[in-house]
């Protein structure tokens, strides 16, 4: 880590760290440990101000459309899976956009795909606890990362803060020999009561009341920053950062369903954001990060209007297809709903779904197809065959 480019001491504190090489080779270096966060605005650039403005108007539409549907629920998982797919891309895991949307969590195949699902499932059980009016406690903020990183490498070492000192990303200069926290872009707090003290800080900050100080847009960035500079876990530290920011808008009140998907703008532009981030510790830039993260609000907001009034279309098509044709009663109906919420699923997933037998969600099911709704998704497989909606897949994941 570049020492030589701190020059903001009132952002936080230059701590001493030690270690030593695989070559037994020790080393000295120092980590940054950020300081409690203010309780009142940094000023403002006019720039900072328009985009404030802008980032307020997406998130009002989007929150509107969503507010205007009858379940918005129904959208939350197929889009918590684009969300995952570009949030787990973002740090290193990578699975193509169909294939996460297609992916059965009862039958995980391959490890990059269990770490998509993992965040798809810690997503939606915060988000519930949120309904149950649950506070970001530390127990809950572990439990989520522990969650996250279930059945993977580091699963033993999650669920609880750090034990060890981690350092993130490499310097575009670095020296081959020099040792590893030397070769770091940023080395974030060593483990410790330092940690501990600061998790607990911000955890402190994020339940006090800002309302009157504090715009929650720039209370949003804010946490975000101080969460990803702390860097409190082993691993999944950026996951975790990118859904609290879906989760402070939520509990601030500027969403009322969370259905925003912010990571696939911030994964284009990964290397400014990482820029950004480092530069409010480096030399307190808060106005230039706060541009970039409310830029990235708004496009994210726009974009995932877009998908959902898509998905609201294929939707309301399909309906008039259902109401137009043979088929009676309600199943099919309801069938459409699950297919919304979930864009593959096999007949006993549906079965189970809709209350009905196993034969009756099959006929439902082969009535659909015969309509040309459903469609299978593995059309020469009999074992566990999935099916899917062409219509809402398209609207779904289509660019």
């Amino acid at each position: 880590m570049d020492l030589t480019r701190f020059n903001a001491p009132q952002m936080g504190n230059l701590v001493e760290i030690t270690g030593q090489e695989p070559d037994g080779r020790p080393w000295r270096h120092k980590a940054f440990l950020p300081a409690p966060l203010p309780d009142s605005m940094p000023a403002l650039t006019t720039d900072v101000i328009l985009r404030l403005g802008e980032a307020r108007a997406a998130l009002a539409a989007l929150d509107s459309t969503a507010s205007q549907l009858p379940d918005p629920r129904l959208f939350r998982d197929p889009l918590l899976r684009l969300e995952a797919q570009s949030t787990s891309a973002l740090e290193g895991t990578y699975a193509p956009v169909p294939d996460v949307v297609a992916a059965d969590e009862e039958h995980v195949s391959t490890k990059e795909m269990r770490e998509v699902l993992n965040y798809v499932r810690m997503a939606s059980t915060g988000f519930r606890w949120q309904t149950e009016g649950r506070q970001l406690t530390s127990s809950l903020l572990t439990a989520l990362q522990g969650q996250l990183m279930e059945g993977t490498p580091l699963a033993h070492e999650s669920g609880r803060l750090r034990t060890m000192q981690v350092v993130v990303g490499r310097r575009d200069d670095r020296r081959a020999d020099a040792p590893l926290a030397h070769q770091a872009r940023f080395i974030p707090a060593p483990p410790g009561d330092q940690l501990h003290a600061g998790v607990e800080e911000f955890l402190g900050w994020k339940s006090a009341n800002h309302s009157g100080s504090l715009d929650p847009l720039i209370a949003t960035a804010m946490s975000h920053y101080q969460f990803e500079t702390l860097h409190p876990f082993r691993d999944g530290n950026g996951r975790l950062g990118r859904y609290l920011i879906v989760w402070d808008l939520h509990a601030l009140g500027v969403l009322q369903e969370p259905t925003l998907t912010v990571s696939p703008w911030f994964e284009q532009r990964r290397t400014e954001y990482y820029d950004r981030l480092f530069d409010v510790s480096a030399i307190g830039d808060w106005n230039s990060y706060f541009q970039f993260f409310l830029t990235g609000l708004a496009s994210s907001a726009q974009d995932t209007r877009t998908r959902m009034l898509r998905l609201i279309a294929a939707r309301e098509k399909l309906s008039d297809q259902l109401r137009e044709s043979n088929i009676r009663g309600e199943s099919a109906f309801r069938l459409l709903e699950h297919a919304t919420a979930r864009p593959v699923f096999t007949v006993p997933q549906a079965s189970a779904a809709l209350d009905l037998s196993p034969a009756g969600a099959r006929r439902v099911v082969e009535q659909l197809v015969r309509k040309e709704i459903l469609a299978p998704l593995d059309p020469d497989g009999t074992y566990r065959r999935r099916y899917f909606v062409p219509l809402l897949w398209n609207a779904l994941i289509g660019e």
